[in-house]
């Protein structure tokens, strides 16, 4: 991505927390420029005084919705509202939901329809079919309380134009990450389909082979970048040609 990629951010501050607002507006302006910043919620609760607090710093409109009727709260419809609006109206390549709630699937699976990215910002407790449904999702319990940002770098191999940032503290070992299934398979077929006659394939592809399949993002295995996840997995191998590094199944190779 460039800087001219036009972000529009959504916050339901009811479930989300307020310290990480930094490290989402430092993930999404390594993206593009964001020109649409809104948070949700009712602004008249003590629970989200501490959202009053980094509004105006990080130049975030709010948006006033009152609890309707006790114990459930209408920002979730007006967020889906809004975000419609800004499909049908403004020039947004990509959108960004910050929230932990699975009622935002559905708009989810409606803006990539439309050929939108979404970018999904949330905690571990984010049900999997809304984590699934987003173009990549980054965990916020992960994103250490001072991310380090530096440019955006495609040649890593993700398939997502990501900054780089330090890894978070709960990394994966190896042994973990091939004991996940999900994941192995996610990386076999991906290698599989960029592979040429001796089993080689750019990590560029192969990144862009998994964001196309699944909701990803290496930092949540505990990696700043896809080469360093395949690295801690022994059971691929990684070559270099000039600054694009290549990846094979070694069992391809034996074969």
């Amino acid at each position: 991505m460039t800087q001219n990629v036009r972000v529009a951010l959504f916050i339901d501050a009811d479930n989300s927390p307020s310290r990480k607002i930094d490290d989402i507006i430092a993930e999404l302006a390594a993206l593009g420029v964001v020109s649409i910043r809104r948070a949700y919620g009712n602004w008249r609760s003590p629970r989200l005084e501490s959202w009053v607090n980094v509004l105006h710093e990080n130049a975030i409109q709010p948006i006033q919705q009152f609890d309707l009727v006790k114990g459930k709260n209408a920002t979730d419809m007006a967020m889906a509202i809004d975000a419609m609006d800004v499909l049908h109206s403004k020039p947004v390549e990509v959108f960004c939901l910050v929230s932990s709630d699975c009622d935002f699937t559905p708009l989810v699976t409606r803006l990539r329809a439309e050929g939108k990215q979404v970018i999904g910002f949330g905690e571990r407790k984010s049900p999997e079919p809304y984590v699934n449904a987003c173009s990549r999702f980054v965990f916020l319990d992960d994103l250490p309380d001072a991310v380090v940002i530096q440019p955006l770098r495609p040649a890593g191999g993700e398939g997502i134009c990501e900054p780089q940032s330090v890894a978070p503290a709960c990394r994966r070992s190896g042994k973990e990450l091939k004991g996940d299934s999900r994941l192995m398979n996610l990386l076999r077929n991906a290698v599989a389909f960029a592979a040429d006659d001796e089993g080689w394939a750019h990590l560029s592809v192969v990144g862009s082979r998994i964001g196309n399949q699944a909701s990803f993002d290496a930092r949540n295995y505990g990696y700043a970048r896809l080469v360093d996840l395949f690295a801690a997995i022994d059971l691929f191998e990684i070559k270099r040609v000039g600054n694009h590094p290549q990846v094979r199944y070694k069992r391809r190779a034996q074969g």
